[in-house]
This record gives structure tokens, C-alpha cells and sequence, in this order.
């Protein structure tokens, strides 16, 4: 069955989606569990309870191990309303998805079971799953065809049916040539769904019940059987580091083609870090180098020159950052606000057209339209213990190498004489300068060298 199929029958049925999360991981060597790893700054388990949600899902129980609170408060918080269930006894995919029978026994028209270390997991192909049901398949596995098939359990097909589904090691020499695979992702048919997982026995060497033994009995009771093919990367699992790397370097790849087919331009993509949600504009330019953390949006024809880092910030239409420009969470760049090089900026905002060009500091602070932050100024916004906020105002001047103690404001149209402290209130259009005064002594270095050249070694 073609992935392509029309989905718009499934969406009219209700749907339960299991997602298996009770795998400990300890192949990734961390005291993190295996799902809670994360994929462009989002976990795994939450890239799966995404599609699943994007795929029409009514319902959410996610399966996890003993004392797993933490894979169960991510998953209430990524899918709130969704049933926990613990699988007490690892015993097989099967098993684990009995685990949820309280959820399944509420009937619901289709069942989908996938797993939480699939982070490319995609709604499409979940979809693709829900219309195989929907034209009356009681079983639905997703397959794909695999550049190298060694590990995999083969789907035995036959006029586009699905007949079995076989692991390597009980194969025979023909099914070892066949180059569909399971993915391990399948749909059930709600109405039959505990009854076939009900059927289900464990008599192989592991001595386990496993959830590609739905199709044998599905099969045994007259119900049609399909595969779904789906490309092979949306089935790559992470069972370790190396892996984890693997499913980064894909989902990369996928969010920078959807932001350059938006329209966005990067000089060199593979370069460019994304995160799930980084939102990008029209004729945005990204150089390379560049990294975004979690919740960053650029607005049309904003620029990020390269080796920029950025996380939770704003950038406005026109604006430019970097390079070498790192925005922190709560930077709020107005339009044609301009960041330069060795700048970082924190819960800032930024006006329209204000400039803060080079090795600056700015934290806690509201900076007005137009207004131009010297060289070497930073906002000190510290004392240890709490922090406070600095406000400057539009069309100010702050001269080079300046510190502002918060809290502190400096006027509009105000000027700040380089190197000055500033510790009080500066009005608006004044000079404020807070340094000491130069003082300058006529003859003073030619008398001290002379002083110095009898201690001078031949």
C-alpha cells in the first residue's frame, strides 16, 4: 500500500495512540533515560508524541519502565491528558502495549503502537497507517525498504497483502533476499485490538510475546493484513550515542530544507544548528556557523552573520546579529537593530534602529529607538544576590568602555562620556561623565628614566 494513500476517511475515526517508552537505554551509557535524550533540542519521546498528536490522535497512553516519574512527567507535559501505564515485567512489545488495556478497552476505531526512541517518526506516515484501517485492514505494519536488510525483520508480502512478518533468524535463505522491513510501528483495528493482542503467545526462545505476532493472528482469523512502506529514516531507532548523532544529522537536514523552501538563505546549511521550533522569515540570511537553542524567531530580512549563538531571543524584520553574537533568552531585537561582533545579549530588549555594535554586555536592560551603545559597555546588573534593570532612552549615546550599575536610567537623547560609571540617573539630553579627572605632569617620564638608568644591567 502506497504511503500516498488519502487519508481524509481516517480522519473521521477516533484514535489511540501507544507510545513505548519503558526501554532503560543503557547501550547510551547516562544516567539520562534513553528517551529523554534530545534531538534538535526537543526529547525523543516528545518528537513522538508530536506526530502522533499532528497524526488526529484522540488519546495518548505512553507506556514506561519501573520508577520512570521522569519519562512520565515529560510525556504529561508534552501531551497533557495522557494515560501513564508501567510495564512491570519486560516481556515483549506485546506485553508492553497490554500494559495500556485500560486505555485500549475504551474503544476507539484505530490503535497505533510506536515507540519513543523513533524520533523521526513523521505524522504522514502515521496517517498513512490510519487509511490502511480506514479501508479495512484490521492490521496495519509499517515497512520500508532497506539499503542493508541484516537485522531486520523481513514483511512477507503477496499481491499487497501482508502475510507474516519474519524475523532474520528464523528466515529462510528466499525471505533473506526479500529488502522490506519492519519498522516495528504498526495500526490495529480498535474493535479486534485486545483480542488479537490477547491471542498472542510466547512460544519462542526468548520466551516473549511480541507484537509482529498480531499479523499471524489476524491471519488465523480471516483479517486482512497490509504493509505501509515509509522512508527508512523515519523508522531509525537510537539505541546509543552514535545513533543519537545519526537521527541529529537527519532531523537537521530536515529543518533547514523546510526553512530554505520558506524562503530563508543559508550561505552554508550544514553548518547551521536548528532547533524544532526555530522559526524563520522570508529572506532571512543565515551565514555559516551558526547555532539557535530553544525559541528563537527571526523576522523577514533579519540577518545572522556567522558564528552566532542564539537561544529564546526575538530578531526583527531587518535587524542583524553577529558575528560572533551570542543572544540569551529574553533578547528582543527591534526592527533594524543592529548586534554586532563579541556582543551578548539577556532579557534585553532592544528598540528599532538601536545599535549595540561590539564587545558589549547588555543584561536586564530596555534599550530606546536610535539609541548607541559604545564599545566595551556593559550593563552591571548584579550585586550577588538579585537583578536589577537598566533603561536607556531613545536617541542616547553611551560612549565607549562605560558601566551602567543598575538599576539605573539614562534619559533620552542623553550622552555618556566614555569610561564613565554611572551610578545615578542620567536626564534626559544631558552629558553625564563619571571618571576621574586627568591629570597631567610636564617632564615627569623624562625625569623617571633618568632615575631608572643607574639600575639598568649592561
Amino acid at each position: 500500500m502506497s504511503q500516498n494513500r488519502s487519508s481524509s476517511s481516517a480522519s473521521a475515526r477516533s484514535c489511540l495512540t501507544i507510545v513505548l517508552a519503558a526501554g532503560e537505554g543503557s547501550r547510551m551509557k547516562s544516567a539520562l533515560p534513553k528517551v529523554l535524550h534530545k534531538i534538535a533540542g526537543r526529547s525523543m519521546l516528545s518528537h513522538v508524541l508530536a506526530a502522533a498528536v499532528a497524526a488526529g490522535g484522540d488519546a495518548v497512553a505512553v507506556v514506561v519502565g519501573p520508577e520512570r516519574e521522569d519519562v512520565a512527567a515529560r510525556a504529561r507535559l508534552d501531551a497533557p491528558g495522557s494515560d501513564v501505564f508501567v510495564q512491570t515485567h519486560r516481556l515483549g512489545t506485546a506485553h508492553a502495549v497490554l500494559a495500556a488495556r485500560e486505555a485500549i478497552a475504551r474503544g476507539f476505531d484505530d490503535v497505533l503502537v510506536v515507540f519513543a526512541d523513533t524520533p523521526l517518526l513523521r505524522a504522514e506516515s502515521l496517517l498513512a497507517l490510519r487509511a490502511a484501517l480506514a479501508d479495512g485492514a484490521s492490521v496495519a505494519a509499517m515497512g520500508f525498504v532497506a539499503g542493508d536488510p541484516a537485522g531486520y525483520g523481513r514483511l512477507l508480502l503477496s499481491g499487497g497483502s501482508l502475510e507474516a512478518i519474519r524475523e532474520q533468524k528464523d528466515a529462510s535463505p528466499a525471505e533473506l533476499t526479500v529488502t522490506a522491513c519492519n519498522a516495528g510501528i504498526m495500526a490495529l483495528d480498535g474493535r479486534r485490538a485486545l483480542e488479537l493482542l490477547d491471542s498472542i503467545g510466547c512460544d519462542n526462545a526468548q520466551k516473549e510475546f511480541y507484537l509482529t505476532d498480531a499479523v499471524k493472528a489476524a491471519r488465523d482469523r480471516g483479517l486482512g493484513c497490509v504493509a505501509v512502506m515509509a522512508p527508512e529514516e523515519d523508522a531509525m531507532g537510537v539505541n546509543d550515542r552514535v545513533q543519537l548523532a545519526a537521527a541529529e544529522a537527519v532531523m537537521q537536514r530536515r529543518l533547514r530544507e523546510v526553512a530554505m523552501r520558506a524562503g530563508a538563505t543559508m550561505v552554508a546549511p550544514e553548518t547551521v544548528f536548528l532547533c524544532w521550533d526555530t522559526r524563520i522569515g522570508r529572506d532571512v540570511l543565515i551565514e555559516p556557523h551558526v547555532v539557535f537553542g530553544p525559541g528563537v524567531c527571526l523576522a523577514d530580512d533579519s540577518v545572522v552573520h556567522a558564528f552566532s549563538h542564539l537561544e529564546g531571543a526575538r530578531v526583527g524584520a531587518r535587524a542583524s546579529v553577529g558575528p560572533f553574537a551570542r543572544l540569551r533568552p529574553g533578547a528582543n531585537l527591534g526592527e533594524n537593530a543592529k548586534v554586532g561582533n563579541f556582543v551578548e545579549i539577556k532579557a534585553s530588549d532592544l528598540g528599532p534602529g538601536a545599535k549595540v555594535s561590539h564587545l558589549s554586555y547588555i543584561g536586564d536592560a530596555s534599550v530606546g529607538a536610535d539609541a548607541n551603545i559604545g564599545a566595551g559597555t556593559i550593563t552591571c546588573n548584579y550585586d550577588g544576590f538579585g537583578k536589577f534593570r537598566t533603561n536607556v532612552g531613545a536617541g542616547a549615546f553611551v560612549g565607549s568602555n562605560t558601566s551602567l550599575v543598575a538599576p539605573v536610567s539614562v534619559g533620552a537623547g542623553a550622552y555618556v562620556g566614555s569610561g564613565s560609571v554611572i551610578t545615578q540617573d542620567v536626564p534626559a539630553d544631558a552629558l553625564a561623565v563619571a571618571r576621574g579627572r586627568q591629570a597631567d605632569k610636564p617632564g615627569w617620564a623624562t625625569a623617571f628614566r633618568a632615575r631608572q638608568k643607574p639600575k639598568t644591567k649592561p
